[in-house]
């Protein structure tokens, strides 16, 4: 690469820094204030799965409001799918829009709504599972941020230049940009606008890809407005050769393969533009509306990005909507449903603002989020991530720097957390060592007590049959809750921290039947195998899910039989949110009176 190229890399990089840094400040400065007029948003509405998932949302929300963590004067909303049949998350935009109509008759014609889907249960970051994905910490703010503050914040220019309508977007993914001091991203055209970042042709791959109209030619500017001739959902490297979706630019960002952010192309690279998340007009939204009323009950799956934006664009053909290699289950009414989507919003047009200097970074997998929290990643630099994020650690307590992240947590006396551990909203008793690449969360460690590594540890606030309880979940960071067979003989390709999960079994004394399983029997899974205690006290269930642990690790005995024992399938129906909030209340209360001792290293 040639020293010019390397000096205007570095050059975008300091302005992503610094426009970060200003989005950071300018929310800062709005949290726990009554907000303007055109300001902010006028409605921010949050998706939520289920009745338990929607109140667990509710009850969140109203912490934070309580505790001024968030802008006020602004709607804030959690809107739950209908029972039944999944729907996914343009199920969910068609639900939610409803729901605006419902609660605002025509005045939400006027308003400005940030709609945020953050309907999964998380299998693959399981403590973003308890208390939901936008509600995930991140170690940043005072204040702890949790997603939500970093997307308003990251978003916090949008309203003032948009078009009474609907901005889409997800719990678990982060856009990052600058543009010129004299540029300013509008949402003020017809149809839809979705913003376009420069990605590998191997990452177009797994998202959205836009060919873009060749009237014009990309001027490689950090800001640039552009039609798009039709849009490509997870395309093939063919695919995106075919339809002319890859270019062939000189200098610009790339999505790195690692997850890391951008990098500079060489002048022969190809990339592709890749999607992240989209405007449409109020128009738009009631024609949608108007559609899903139309239908009355929704029987499939719905994505947003797939049916919505893939019906945009003069080049738009009915072709895909028979293409279902990249939904999860193929169902029978959804290629007649995606055609009706198709005719239905058939000549939109869709506009994308192609930002040049900018990163999108995903935080839905534990492996993204040790990454980015803990090695040091360009996203930690940033956002101006800390390894130690209002917590309270003695003098003599070992971390290796940002090899290790602790948020919004109380350590006693000589712990030790290792290189790519995150500790999250827990105690550490005196002498506790934390394993490598291990994730700790809602928990309460006694003193003395070692975590392997490669362990993920989060404790959880029940409420069964009227009582308070506790339940821990443990397991191995390369174990795959999401891994299901179909009968008990062949549960021996379930494992369990790498071992077979029924040799498991047996070193707990438990019995191979359908019962160990709850919900459907047909997926059998860790997620859904009832083999987690429940006890008495949060010190309690950790204890006795680490005896379990090193049970299969050492290849010892403890025997499960004289413990109610729950799935974590189980465990998100009878969480408890209240006991989960005023336990983080009471470190956050601890931590706070820390802050005025003197000897305490704090953050």
């Amino acid at each position: 690469m040639r020293a010019s190229g390397r000096g205007a890399m570095a050059a975008a990089r300091v302005r992503l820094r610094e426009a970060t840094q200003r989005k950071l400040r300018r929310f800062s400065e709005l949290r726990g204030k009554p907000v303007a007029a055109g300001e902010f948003w006028d409605v921010v509405a949050i998706t939520a799965a289920d009745d338990k998932q929607e109140l667990a949302y509710k009850q969140q929300l109203t912490e934070k409001l309580r505790r001024k963590e968030l802008p006020l004067g602004v709607q804030y909303h959690v809107f739950v799918d209908p029972a039944g049949t999944k729907i996914g998350n343009g199920g969910s935009t068609l639900c939610a829009l409803q729901c605006l109509e419902s609660l605002y008759g025509d005045k939400w014609n006027s308003f400005t709504v940030l709609l945020i889907h953050s309907g999964g249960y998380s299998q693959r970051l399981p403590n973003a599972s308890v208390l939901g994905k936008i509600f995930m910490a991140v170690p940043l703010g005072n204040p702890i941020y949790q997603m939500l503050e970093l997307k308003l914040a990251m978003y916090i220019d949008f309203p003032a230049r948009m078009s009474p309508g609907v901005l889409v977007t997800c719990a678990d993914d982060i856009e990052l940009y600058s543009i010129g001091k004299f540029d300013c991203i509008s949402f003020n055209k017809p149809g839809f606008t979705a913003l376009a970042h420069p990605s590998s042709v191997a990452v177009g791959t797994t998202h959205g890809v836009f060919v873009l109209d060749s009237s014009n030619p990309v001027e490689h500017r950090d800001l640039e407005y552009r039609l798009c001739h039709r849009f490509l959902h997870k395309p093939s490297v063919e695919d995106m050769q075919h339809f002319h979706a890859v270019c062939r630019p000189g200098n610009v960002p790339q999505q790195d393969l690692a997850g890391e952010g951008t990098a500079c192309l060489q002048l022969d690279s190809e990339y592709v533009y890749t999607d992240s998340l989209f405007y449409m007009d109020h128009k738009s939204a009631k024609k949608l509306l108007d559609f899903y009323e139309d239908i009355g009950t929704l029987n499939c799956e719905i994505d947003a990005y797939g049916d919505f934006l893939q019906a945009l664009g003069p080049g738009a053909t009915v072709e895909y909507t028979r293409n279902t290699s990249n939904v999860t289950k193929e169902e029978s009414p959804l290629v007649d449903m995606r055609q009706r989507i198709f005719h239905l919003l058939k000549g939109t047009p869709l506009n994308v603002i192609v930002l040049n200097n900018s990163k999108f970074y995903h935080l839905g997998t534990i492996e993204e989020y040790l990454f980015h929290f803990t090695s040091g990643s360009s996203l930690g630099t940033e956002l101006g991530l800390q390894p130690i994020a209002f917590s309270v650690l003695p003098d003599n307590t070992v971390c290796s720097g940002r090899m290790s992240c602790i948020i919004h947590s109380i350590l006693d006396s000589r712990c030790s957390v290792a290189p790519g551990s995150v500790v999250e909203y827990s105690r550490l008793g005196a002498d506790v060592s934390i394993g490598e690449n291990s994730i700790v969360s809602s928990s309460h460690f006694t003193p003395h007590t070692a975590l392997p590594a490669n362990s993920f540890v989060c404790s959880l606030s029940l409420k069964i049959n009227g009582h308070s309880q506790y339940s821990t979940v443990v397991f191995g960071m390369q174990d795959n809750l999401k891994n299901t067979v179909k009968t008990l003989s062949d549960m021996k390709e379930l494992q369990f921290f790498g071992v077979c999960f029924p040799t498991c079994l047996a070193r707990w004394n438990l019995k191979v039947t359908e019962e160990l399983f709850s919900g459907s029997k047909v997926h059998l899974s860790l997620w859904n195998a009832r083999i987690f205690p429940v006890c008495s006290s949060r010190t309690e269930s950790v204890a006795a899910s680490l005896k379990m642990l090193n049970a299969v690790k050492n290849s010892t005995v403890f025997s499960l039989n004289d413990f109610k024992l729950l799935s974590i399938e189980e465990m998100l129906v009878h969480k408890d949110v209240q006991d989960m909030i005023a336990y983080r209340d009471q470190i956050f209360l601890e931590i706070s009176v820390n802050k005025k001792q003197s000897g305490t290293q704090i953050s």
